[in-house]
């Protein structure tokens, strides 16, 4: 199973937001013990560094996001793909349409998201946290 991770998942993690963090802590041990295979945007890494850039030092987050590449891999986006994202009006946020592009290149399964709403124009499926969880138990 591949899935790419949203940023709101990995913050759940990282800032301890209750109550999803133990179901992001829980998704990150699915990658961590390769039973699946998870995905971060690449811009993901930046928006997340810039995010907790009032509770973490930079050293922090730097190790915090050096940790999380241990196990998470990273889903590059091309100059085709941002500019299909530009051009996409089904998209309100070009953030999420940007997500949607690096599911699509690395043939993602899943999108694990928070906000289902914000994908509803996505190729690649989109799947909450705890669904996401409850079908990996299941198989």
């Amino acid at each position: 199973m591949v899935i790419l991770i949203d940023t709101n998942v990995i913050l759940d993690y990282f800032v301890s937001r209750k109550p999803f963090t133990d179901t992001a802590e829980n998704i990150l041990r699915l990658c961590l013990t390769q039973k699946c295979r998870g995905y971060i945007a690449a811009h993901s890494i930046s928006n997340i560094f810039y995010i907790l850039r009032k509770q973490f030092t930079a050293a922090e987050r730097k190790k915090m996001l050096l940790e999380l590449c241990q196990f998470v891999e990273v889903a590059g986006i091309q100059r085709k793909q941002v500019i299909d994202a530009l051009i996409n009006e089904n998209f309100i946020d070009l953030e999420d349409c940007l997500q949607a592009e690096c599911a699509r290149a690395i043939n993602a399964d899943y999108i694990v998201t928070r906000n289902i709403t914000d994908f509803s124009a996505s190729l690649t499926p989109v799947i909450l946290p705890e669904i996401f969880l409850e079908k990996m138990a299941a198989q």
